[in-house]
């Protein structure tokens, strides 16, 4: 029998992992943001983002492909690039 899947969540936004493609927000929701990492630096043994590249984007799905990036900007380290995903996202889900 299979188990439901938890995700983890990031100041109550769902946060999904693909490679180094990680999907911030509710997929339901008008908006989402796509965190992409760009570089990385070796801190011991451990790869951590470096370079992440921040994209706000619509979810739906009659919007086409070109305008589906609302906006996009470059930050330095995972956090900050969260930091500014989760100020993006709810104002972006609170004003549609």
């Amino acid at each position: 029998m299979a188990s439901k899947q938890e995700f983890l969540v990031y100041k109550g936004y769902p946060l999904a992992r693909s490679g180094k493609t990680i999907y911030y927000g509710n997929p339901y929701d008008p908006y989402i943001i796509m965190l992409l990492i760009a570089s990385t630096v070796k801190v011991g043994d451990v790869d951590v983002a470096d370079k992440v590249l921040v994209q706000l984007m619509n979810t739906d799905p009659a919007v086409p492909p070109k305008d589906k990036i609302v906006n996009r900007s470059e930050k330095r380290g995972l956090y900050a690039a969260l930091d500014i995903a989760n100020i993006w996202l709810q104002r972006a889900n609170t004003q549609s």
